[in-house]
């Protein structure tokens, strides 16, 4: 297997960029990738610590992430596992990426730069949904913001309602857990009762 040493053999295996992949990407929220954010209701947030890199999911009403400015993104951080893997990161290393998808638009908006996590009072309580506030914040210095174009998202057709899987037709997190706990965690009791429980516990 023929492997790639060397970023010169990289670059003259794909060539230059072209004007369109540079002439993109700001140092701070442009007013048109204000637009995308705002209307955005899912994001995935890369970290990275001593244990390696991690990508978690983040959803929320459009708009959940908050512009504080050009230079500044805001991100509640909602109920969930209580893993932190994300938060821990952050703590040990600032360096953080968001990738926001919008429903329909085969665009997707990438940025990057650094964090730190926030409990203002004031703060916390400026995103309270259903009376319920984070228990933190994470507040991003953006360095840089761009849009990836649609290819990937055209050939994954992943818009299309056509396309879409019958749940039914794949394992579980009831499941999942039985199988790793040897049937200690999950099974079917786990996944009757998720909905109920996400539900009551949402923000």
């Amino acid at each position: 297997m023929s492997v790639i040493t060397t970023v010169e053999q990289l670059e003259a295996i794909y060539g230059a960029t072209n004007d369109a992949s540079t002439v993109k990407v700001a140092d701070h929220v442009t007013p048109l990738y204000r637009i995308f954010i705002e209307r955005a209701p899912f994001a995935a947030l890369a970290t990275i610590g001593p244990e390696g890199i991690d990508c978690s999911p983040r959803g929320d009403l459009p708009g959940f992430v908050r512009i504080h400015d050009p230079k500044t993104l805001m991100l509640p951080d909602r109920r969930g596992n209580n893993r932190v893997d994300s938060l821990r990161n952050i703590m040990r290393d600032p360096r953080v990426a968001l990738m926001f998808l919008i429903p329909g638009s085969g665009n997707a908006i990438r940025v990057n730069g650094r964090a730190h996590l926030s409990v203002d009072p004031e703060l916390l309580a400026s995103f309270k949904v259903d009376g319920k506030a984070p228990r933190s914040v994470m507040v991003m210095t953006v360095e840089e913001i761009y849009f990836q174009c649609a290819r990937a998202i055209v050939r994954s057709d992943l818009w299309n309602p056509d396309k879409r899987v019958d749940p039914k037709t794949l394992p579980t997190p009831g499941q999942i857990l039985a199988e790793m706990s040897q049937n200690k965690v999950g099974g079917e009791e786990y996944d009757r009762i998720w909905p109920e429980r996400a539900a009551a516990t949402m923000w």
